[in-house]
C-alpha cells in the first residue's frame, strides 16, 4: 500500500494484465453485465468511499512504524495478481474450477518444498498444497498423524501455538503439553520424561514461537525420535522460510533450520514471511502415501480431467485460487533460494530485531529476555525505577505501549513466566516463583524496511519510556 497520498503501484500494475486477459476470452458473445451501467458505477462509487473511510479505522499495519503483531504487508505483486485472479474468480478444489490456478498452486508448493529440502514431486517425494490459513494446515497435519497412528498422544510444548491443543480436541486425540526452557524452547528432559510414559505418536515442533520467536531443538528431537519411534511434525507457521537465511543464524536455530528437512510434516504460512494476503497457508507431507487417507468419491468434480485434483489430496473443499495465483507471482518475482532478494528481505528484519534488542540490553529502563532473538521477534520488561514487583512492571508496559500508540509507534504486549528474564535486582530473581507472569513488550520486526527506521522506532519508544519511568518516580504513576 502506498503512503500518505501517493498513487498505489498496483493501479499501474494491473492496466495491461487487465486487457491481456480480457483478450483471452474475445471469442464469447457480448452480455450485459451488471458494472457496465453508469448508475451501477455511481452507486457501487459510493459504496467504496464508505468502504475507505471504514478501513480508514485500523492501524498502519503496513507501515514500518507498525512493529507490533505478525502482520506484514503483501508485496504490490501479490495484490495484483490477486486482483487479476478474481476476474476469473477460481475455485481451487477441482481442475474444472481453476484450471490454470491449480497449476500455479502446485508450482508454487512444490518451490515452498524445495526450500525445506524436499526436491521431488509424486509418489517419489512429498505431497502437499495450500490451505486457507495454518490452523487448517496444521488440522491436517495433526489429522493424518491421527490416522498414522490412533490413539497415540499427540504432544507440543507450553509456548507453543494453543491452535494445537483446540485442533487435538477437535479431532478427538489425546494431547498433552511438555514444559519449555526459559529460552522458551522444548525442555528436552520434559520432552523424554513423556516418551517414557508412551504412547506418543507424534511430537510437535514448533519452528518459530508466536510470543518470543524461540525455536524448539529439533535435531536433538529427531535423535530421541531414533530411540523412541514418533513422527515429527514442524510447526513451522511463522519461521519456516528462515530457513533461507539459516546460516545468518546463531547455532541452536541454524542446525534446527538445517535439519527440517527430516521432519515427517511441515506447516508454512506463506501469509506471514511469504508476503501474501490472508489467508494462504502450506502444508506439506514427505511421504506422498498419506494421500490414502484424504480419498473420497465427488459425483461431479473430478471427470474433466486425469491430472490430480487439489481436491482429492485436501480437506478443505472450495479454496481462493486466487491465493495461488499470488503467491505463484510473488514466487517468480522473487524465488525462493539463499542470497536472493526475498532471503534479502528476511535478513534485514532480524538485523533490526538483533539492534533493538542490542539497545534495549544497554539501557537501564528496560530488563531484556534472557536469551538473544532467535528470529526477528524480541520481547522485553520495561522496568521502574522504584520498584521490581510484577505490578508495577507490568503497569509501566501498558503504559509505554499506550504512550508509543500516541506518537504512531504501535508495539504489542506478551505476558510470560517471569523466570525468562535476566533482572538486575537480587530481590526481584529470589523473591518471584518461576511460575509468575508479566505483562512485557514485544516488537515483531518482521518488515524489510524495519532495519531502516529502526532509529526512529527506537527515538519513540525511549523516549516515551523515559516519560512514564520518570512520571512514576515522581509518584504520577501506578
Amino acid at each position: 500500500m502506498a503512503a500518505n497520498s501517493e498513487r498505489d503501484p498496483i493501479l499501474d500494475l494491473l492496466e495491461a494484465p487487465v486487457a491481456r486477459l480480457a483478450e483471452s476470452f474475445t471469442d464469447l458473445p457480448a452480455f450485459d453485465s451488471l458494472p457496465n451501467r453508469a448508475s451501477d458505477h455511481d452507486a457501487m462509487g459510493a459504496v467504496l468511499a464508505e468502504v475507505a473511510k471504514r478501513m480508514g479505522d485500523n492501524y498502519p499495519y503496513f507501515h514500518p512504524l507498525y512493529a507490533g503483531q505478525m502482520l506484514k504487508p503483501p508485496h504490490p505483486i501479490a495484490r495484483a495478481a490477486y486482483m487479476l485472479a478474481m476476474a476469473i474468480n477460481p475455485n481451487n478444489h477441482a481442475r474444472d474450477g481453476g484450471r490454470a490456478s491449480s497449476q500455479m498452486e502446485i508450482e508454487a508448493v512444490a518451490e515452498i518444498a524445495r526450500m525445506f529440502g524436499w526436491p521431488r514431486t509424486g509418489a517419489e517425494g512429498f505431497l502437499g498444497h495450500l490451505t486457507s490459513g495454518g490452523t487448517f494446515a496444521n488440522l491436517e497435519a495433526l489429522w493424518v498423524a491421527g490416522q498414522l497412528a490412533p490413539e497415540k498422544r499427540i504432544v507440543a510444548q507450553e509456548q507453543a501455538h494453543y491452535t494445537h491443543k483446540r485442533i487435538t480436541s477437535v479431532l478427538k486425540i489425546p494431547f498433552t503439553t511438555v514444559a519449555s526452557d526459559n529460552f522458551g524452547r522444548m525442555d528436552l528432559n520434559a520432552l523424554e520424561d513423556e516418551l517414557r510414559r508412551g504412547n506418543i505418536g507424534t511430537v510437535v515442533v514448533t519452528m518459530g514461537t508466536t510470543a518470543l520467536g524461540s525455536v524448539d531443538p529439533l535435531p536433538d528431537i529427531l535423535s530421541l525420535r531414533d530411540r523412541y519411534g514418533f513422527r515429527v511434525h514442524l510447526d513451522a507457521a511463522y519461521g519456516g522460510y528462515f530457513r533461507l537465511i539459516a546460516n545468518e543464524l546463531e547455532e541452536s536455530a541454524r542446525s534446527a533450520f538445517e535439519a527440517m528437512d527430516q521432519a515427517d510434516s511441515i506447516v508454512v504460512d506463506p501469509h506471514k514471511h511469504g508476503l501474501q494476503p490472508y489467508g494462504c497457508g502450506c502444508v506439506l507431507f514427505k511421504d506422498p502415501s498419506v494421500g490414502r487417507f484424504y480419498k473420497h468419491d465427488s459425483p461431479y468434480t473430478y471427470f474433466t480431467s486425469n491430472e490430480l485434483h487439489l481436491g482429492e489430496i485436501s480437506l478443505e473443499c472450495s479454496r481462493a485460487g486466487a491465493s495461488a495465483v499470488a503467491l505463484w507471482a510473488t514466487q517468480r518475482l522473487l524465488p525462493l533460494v539463499a542470497n536472493g532478494e526475498f532471503a534479502r528481505g528476511l535478513a534485514a528484519g532480524r538485523r533490526a530485531a538483533i539492534e533493538l534488542d542490542r539497545r534495549i540490553r544497554a539501557n537501564d529502563a528496560f530488563a531484556p529476555f534472557a536469551g538473544k532473538p532467535e528470529l526477528d521477534i524480541v520481547v522485553w520488561q520495561a522496568k521502574p525505577a522504584k520498584s521490581d514487583s510484577l505490578e508495577k512492571r507490568s503497569n509501566l508496559a501498558q503504559r509505554i505501549f499506550d504512550g508509543c500508540a500516541a506518537l504512531n509507534l504501535h508495539l504489542a504486549l506478551v505476558q510470560l513466566p517471569e523466570a525468562m528474564f535476566t533482572l538486575n535486582s537480587a530481590t526481584a530473581q529470589t523473591a518471584l516463583s518461576a511460575k509468575s507472569a508479566v505483562t512485557c513488550l514485544r516488537s515483531v520486526l518482521m518488515k524489510p524496511e524495519h532495519a531502516e527506521w529502526l532509529d526512529e522506532i527506537w527515538d519513540r519508544l525511549s523516549t516515551v519510556a523515559n516519560q512514564e519511568i520518570a512520571g512514576m518516580s515522581d509518584g504520577c504513576g501506578s
